[in-house]
């Protein structure tokens, strides 16, 4: 089997990852071709683009392999609802056609989703956290490492441990639905008003605002932790059994009130209720990944699985020095797991392609640049069609400019090379700031981003500078650790300032990317995984002093990363982002025409 073609779809986050002989060669999400946030159908669109840049038809694949397996997941939710029957009935009629439907019969849905496949072209399924763990582990750099999946659920499954060896991964411990850490961190974030399977890194970036004055309740009420470091929990307080809903008015009661409205105001209960649920995450991933220590006696971790995407809780167990060193999927969520079915697949093989897996000093995921990349002649044609004013440069030229630009406060649009694989902009469908300014933070996500005021920001730096700006002692190439800032570049700040007001204090001498507790979440570069966005580095640095640059996903509250030139031009007039820089053009918005710029698609509720 040397073309293997990976499918996630049908929960949240759908994607697509193609495989040449082992070696990841695309992968990319739905929603950024659909223009629809998480979307979850079929990823039709992104298995087009695997197999364009691959310059490969449907009938080229030797194997189609989805992320789980459907038979089980419907299994668990007919228990579930057995177990609690009648209360679940409503839910369960709800979900009952799409399972009756597309989703049980899969293998027939693929096929006829995705005509074209050669006769005899197998259509073969991995478990969920099987897919997360072999996307964890085989494009890591270690040879062997212990390997932790945590996530909301699975088919049963909702964590589990294990160890990697060359080609073989084996998964040796596991904690079953209901009891999730994902399911316990998505109920919070629904209770404090903001999407499940998509706000929780808003809850994660509010914690640092409030104070963990609930961690005693969660402990005593909703948990209870074995020695082992898993945990059941008490559903008593929970509903999403029975229902839609994550939480009950027990659960309501507990904590202080009914759950907030998405769009009403932030209470300190809700920054409190956001800190002690992220403070009691941290020390339950430092206790499965001392079990994994335990299991395995390995020094290397890898992480995937939603929860993995809790760059806080990453963070913290590099601090605790459990292992030597970590090693974080970059698409640690469902769209990863396309990506791990088909690295299953490909190294349960290995005995018949005879292509034994080889450890070396850099992951096999190439920066997570794995999407689509435009040419000049393409982009251009683009700013023709929608009448832009623009300058070509050369690459100097345009670095030069683009620095002074950033030097200036400018907030500027940058698209370069190809698309990044994973909920994170790595600098290549970014956003660009100057992380000295005090104004920077406030006017990115008002103006901007339209998204709430208390959003930190992420800083990128080359990877040699790193540690003179962050106590952070190694990579961080994907955006998924977070460290103090230098104590030398700290300011002090008034202990008596509360809640959101702290927003306004100077925390350090890169305001803009630091956060309210003092601490940043890390993008490091080197000059072999991101040479264009380091050469903009040391001229920012030149130009300034200063070798960070902010760094943010280029898109909208409600919008999906951009993917194309298009996108990008669309996303730009409809902001009050200051220069677009996409390949070798730069783009001045306050010189373009004046006219309106529709989106390809409205905004979803966030």
């Amino acid at each position: 089997m040397r073309r293997i073609l990976g499918i996630s779809a049908y929960y949240h986050d759908s994607a697509a990852a193609l495989l040449c002989d082992g070696e990841v060669v695309a992968a990319a999400q739905e929603e950024r071709f659909s223009r629809r946030k998480n979307d979850e159908r079929f990823p039709n669109q992104a298995i087009a683009f695997c197999l364009r840049h691959a310059s490969l038809s449907p009938g080229d694949l030797d194997a189609v392999v989805f992320y789980d397996k459907p038979i089980i997941k419907f299994a668990r939710l007919l228990e579930t609802y057995l177990a609690v029957a009648p209360s679940g009935f409503r839910t369960f009629v709800q979900i009952l056609p799409s399972w009756l439907g597309e989703k049980l019969n899969l293998r027939k849905t693929i096929g006829d989703e995705f005509p074209g496949l050669r006769p005899g072209c197998p259509i073969l399924f991995t478990q969920h956290h099987q897919a997360h763990a072999a996307s964890a582990f085989f494009p890591s750099p270690f040879a062997e490492a212990a390997v932790l999946t945590v996530d909301g659920v699975g088919e049963f499954a909702t964590t589990t441990l294990g160890r990697g060896t060359g080609d073989h991964l084996e998964l040796l411990q596991e904690m079953h639905f209901p009891h999730s850490l994902g399911l316990l961190y998505s109920a919070f974030t629904a209770y404090c008003g903001f999407r499940v399977n998509s706000g929780e890194y808003k809850l994660m970036g509010l914690a640092p605002y409030g104070e963990p004055r609930y961690v005693t309740a969660i402990y005593d009420n909703l948990l209870d932790i074995k020695a082992d470091g898993s945990f059941w929990l008490n559903l008593d307080y929970f509903d999403f059994l029975r229902a839609w809903n994550m939480t009950n008015s027990r659960f309501h009661k507990l904590f202080g009130g009914p759950p907030r409205a998405p769009e009403a105001a932030l209470e300190r209960r809700h920054m409190d209720l956001a800190c002690s649920i992220q403070r009691v995450t941290e020390e339950l991933m430092v206790g499965l990944a001392r079990q994994a220590k335990a299991l395995t006696g390995l020094s290397n971790l890898c992480l995937a699985g939603g929860v993995a995407l809790n760059c806080v809780a990453n963070g913290r167990i590099l601090r605790e020095k459990i292992f030597d060193r970590l090693w974080i999927q970059p698409a640690a969520g469902d769209a990863g797991g396309a990506l791990g079915a088909a690295l299953a697949l490909w190294h349960s093989q290995v005995s018949k392609h005879g292509h034994a897996r080889q450890a070396s000093k850099v992951d096999a995921m190439h920066g997570a640049q794995l999407g689509p990349r435009f040419s000049d002649s393409e982009i251009e044609a683009v700013l023709v069609s929608h009448g832009a004013i623009y300058q070509r440069l050369e690459e100097e030229v345009l670095l030069e400019r683009t620095a002074t630009l950033l030097a200036e406060e400018k907030v500027v649009g940058w698209v370069q090379g190809r698309m990044e694989f994973g909920p994170r902009a790595l600098g290549n469908r970014s956003i660009l700031g100057d992380p000295r300014s005090p104004r920077m933070q406030s006017q990115m996500n008002l103006k901007i981003k339209f998204r709430e005021s208390f959003r930190p920001f992420a800083p990128v730096v080359r990877q040699e500078r790193a540690g003179d700006y962050f106590e952070l002692e190694t990579e961080s190439p994907y955006m998924l650790l977070v460290a103090p800032v230098k104590a030398g570049l700290r300011r002090e700040v008034s202990e008596s300032v509360q809640g959101l007001d702290r927003l306004q204090q100077l925390r350090s001498t890169i305001p803009a990317v630091t956060h309210v507790n003092g601490t940043a979440r890390i993008q490091t570069v080197t000059p072999e995984q991101n040479g264009l966005l380091c050469r903009l580095l040391m001229a920012f640095e030149a130009a300034t002093g200063c070798g960070v640059l902010v760094n943010t996903s280029f898109n909208v509250r409600g919008e999906p990363i951009v993917c194309t030139p298009d996108d990008a031009y669309r996303c730009f007039m409809n902001t009050e982002m200051d220069f677009l820089v996409v390949g070798s053009f730069l783009i001045d918005r306050l010189a373009q025409p004046r006219k309106a710029i529709a989106r390809t698609h409205e905004p979803m509720p966030d």
